[in-house]
């Protein structure tokens, strides 16, 4: 039975959706598809939390590494490789769990967005401005989904933001964005809030201290955005914190 669901888990970064995942992941036979709009390029590891090569040798994860930093990489690019990921993992008697904080790729598997095709020019009606990405109809909620989502208080994401910044710069963030700078100077993927913080510090701007500071307060705002977007989704079952979300998936599961 489980093998015909979805399991979704969404939330704001460093709110701890991919620990969580891993341990659903353990319990429910699952693999894991990444929704997140930076770790898909290759070499964008430390500053974007990417799953340790450990957990991914553990849990099959998809949807990393996906193109380069100078590649382009759009919505619809991920809901065609997502889709193909999640039906495999079902063909192999597999829960896929689709999990991450940037939200119109999830929404893009969850109800079912069309794309207009890549030569169209841009839909002066979409205030995004975009192409390739403009969803061009959405239906209900794909009949396979459990959607649930972790939120935490601000100041205990401002703390795990924090530790988790200065865990990055212990395990080599500087040096990764010296060559991912070095490789890919003109790269949009470099855009994001840690690359842009430690650019900066790279540049004789700013100190380290106010490096790391601004990479928190980067994520912090990140992380309102992400929530804003998601707090529109009816569908998602929220939790505050790892322990009450599992406790409440198995019924879940077998529920909807």
């Amino acid at each position: 039975m489980r093998s015909n669901k979805l399991l979704v888990i969404v939330g704001p970064t460093g709110s701890g959706k991919s620990a969580l995942a891993m341990r659903l992941a353990r319990l429910y036979g699952g693999e894991i598809v990444c929704a997140d709009s930076r770790t898909v390029y290759k070499g964008l590891d430390v500053g974007t939390a990417k799953p340790t090569r450990a957990d991914r040798n553990e849990i099959p994860h998809y949807l990393l590494d996906v193109v380069e930093p100078n590649q382009p990489f759009t919505v619809a690019d991920f809901k065609k490789l997502a889709e193909k990921a999640i039906d495999e993992i079902k063909r192999r008697g597999k829960l896929p769990m689709l999990v991450g904080g940037s939200g119109l790729y999830v929404d893009s598997v969850l109800f079912n967005y069309g794309f207009s095709a890549p030569d169209e020019p841009r839909d002066p009606d979409n205030p995004r401005h975009l192409a390739k990405d403009v969803p061009k109809s959405q239906g209900g909620l794909r009949q396979d989904a459990v959607v649930i989502g972790l939120e935490l208080s601000r100041q205990t994401l401002r703390e795990r933001i924090a530790a988790r910044v200065d865990d990055m710069v212990s395990i080599g963030l500087i040096e990764e964005v010296k060559k991912l700078l070095a490789n890919y100077p003109n790269s949009k993927a470099l855009d994001s809030t840690g690359y842009k913080a430690f650019i900066r510090y790279l540049d004789g701007d700013i100190s380290l201290d106010e490096a790391k500071a601004l990479f928190v307060k980067n994520d912090l705002a990140l992380a309102k955005k992400q929530m804003t977007w998601f707090r529109r989704n009816k569908f998602i079952q929220w939790f505050t914190d790892e322990s009450s979300a599992i406790e409440e998936i198995d019924k879940l599961l077998v529920r909807n």
